[in-house]
């Protein structure tokens, strides 16, 4: 007995929808992987990456984690960000969080969650560096700020990692861009963070 069954009736619709408009899109598929763009988001199940920038299977590289965070000791996201950078050469790196980040609001509080609070002291970390800008903000526009401040901070993790110094010190071209989207509107906002071999030139990085 499938318990599941509904998601395999899914599955055979998208299938049979998919071979309709491309006969030949998974025989295409199956022989390689060549994305451009690796999306580091969150795990939160209202943010769908290739949806939200309407790409198929196949041309995002996609990791996910809560709050969309880049560690310099996660050797998950550091292998992801190398496979696609040195492996899969993609061209742009986009950290993108969200607006009602559950994450980045249990970080606001001070509940104590159990195992996760270990990866939610990062944000808070944020918090406390940022805390004289986010006082005198009422609850939403301090939340709303928070969540785009964390989006700032992870790109300047994903730009120091050594995957990416090390890419752009052979040469490589790889931009690192920040990004938040809407779920009350379906938007993405570029927060103007880019920064690419040239940029940090310019900036010593």
């Amino acid at each position: 007995m499938k318990l599941l069954k509904p998601l395999f009736d899914n599955n055979r619709r998208w299938a049979e929808r998919i071979r309709h408009e491309n006969p030949s899109f998974f025989e295409q598929l199956a022989k390689q992987q060549n994305p451009e763009y690796l999306w580091i988001g969150c795990s939160d199940s209202r943010v769908p990456s290739n949806q939200i920038i309407d790409l198929l299977p196949g041309e995002v590289f996609v990791h996910r984690n809560i709050a969309n965070m880049v560690i310099h000791t996660d050797l998950n996201c550091l292998s992801v960000l190398q496979y696609a950078v040195e492996v899969l050469k993609v061209k742009h790196v986009m950290v993108v969080g969200h607006y009602g980040c559950g994450g980045v609001r249990a970080a606001m509080g001070k509940q104590r969650l159990g195992l996760i609070d270990n990866w939610l002291g990062h944000l808070r970390d944020i918090y406390r560096i940022h805390q004289q800008e986010l006082a005198g903000m009422d609850d939403q526009a301090r939340f709303n700020r928070f969540c785009e401040l964390n989006v700032i901070e992870q790109v300047a993790n994903v730009v120091s990692s050594t995957v990416i110094q090390e890419a752009w010190l052979r040469g490589q071209d790889v931009a690192v861009h920040g990004w938040i989207y809407g779920i009350d509107n379906g938007l993405l906002t570029d927060l103007d963070v880019t920064t690419d071999r040239q940029s940090a030139q310019n900036q010593g990085n």
